[in-house]
């Protein structure tokens, strides 16, 4: 039996990565009686067979996965966050940074677009993104748009991670993507070549080797829409409002209403962004308001 990890799905076969060989396995027929789908990115015991084609026998524990795409054990996400053309939203970046937070996924936040901007528009973003990195969160706010310093930056943030790369329709990940590995696109058309035996229309997630680390070759993460969370937990998953709640008054302090609260103190002094606060609040009503989903 070998151990390895899935690095391409495509039409029921799953392609994994053992020392220096690939791989091409099926999963065992008891896996789907058990509604058990293995997804990329998923540590595997395996056994082959001939022509290096094999069985799934066993996915090993997955620390996070997510259902769009549908990958598992990620690391880190680089958040390619629009500057403009569409405008910055705090709303969306914080909505993001929640749904990493709850997966456990590090985020690394890339301001796009910064070339588009004015002088007034720079100062001002480059406050928002230093008051993120407060947080902190890893920001990266690069001047010109695709400085090969800040891609650089990146690259040495890969090393022994499995990332994704998300953001909203626009924000540039394609561009992102192609800028951190120009050779992307061959190595997608040779492991495709390779692999793929026949056409297959089925949409294909792969994970590709950049520096030393690995990244999913489909940049369509977007599992932020709905938070399924429960109101209380929320303020958890800020960090800086997590730090804060140790002084608040009262255990359990959601930071809504209640006196003595040091979120909200720290929110009137500055030492907490206004904006996250707000995003907070409007999370948290829509997150309470939300009626129960009967059907799951």
């Amino acid at each position: 039996m070998l151990k390895g990890k899935i690095y391409q799905s495509l039409a029921g076969f799953y392609d994994v990565q053992s020392g220096d060989q690939l791989y091409r396995t099926r999963a065992r027929g008891n896996f789907r009686k058990r509604k058990i789908t293995p997804l990329v990115g998923d540590d595997v015991k395996f056994q082959v067979e001939d022509d290096n084609q094999g069985y799934i026998l066993e996915i090993l524990p997955r620390k996070n996965a997510l259902t769009r795409p549908p990958i598992a054990n990620i690391d880190q996400a680089i958040v390619a966050t629009a500057a403009t053309q569409p405008a910055f939203s705090s709303n969306l970046l914080d909505r993001q940074l929640i749904a990493l937070e709850i997966s456990r996924i590090k985020p690394v936040i890339y301001f796009t677009k910064t070339d588009l901007l004015t002088d007034s528009q720079r100062q001002q973003l480059k406050a928002i993104a230093a008051d993120y990195a407060k947080i902190p969160y890893k920001v990266i706010f690069p001047e010109p748009a695709f400085s090969e310093a800040a891609l650089q930056e990146l690259r040495k943030l890969f090393s022994k991670k499995e990332n994704v790369i998300m953001g909203q329709t626009g924000a540039g990940k394609s561009t992102l993507l192609n800028h951190l590995a120009p050779t992307l696109a061959l190595k997608t058309g040779e492991i495709s070549t390779a692999l793929n035996r026949g056409r297959h229309t089925t949409r294909r997630v792969a994970l590709l080797q950049v520096n030393d680390g690995l990244i999913a070759d489909t940049p369509g993460f977007s599992s932020y829409d709905t938070l399924e969370i429960d109101f209380r937990e929320l303020a958890a998953y800020f960090p800086e409002f997590k730090r804060a709640s140790t002084k608040c008054r009262f255990r359990g302090c959601v930071h809504v209403n209640e006196p003595d609260c040091e979120v909200k103190r720290q929110v009137e002094t500055g030492e907490i962004m206004k904006s996250r606060y707000e995003n907070y609040l409007q999370l948290y009503t829509d997150i309470k308001n939300r009626k129960p989903n009967y059907k799951k």
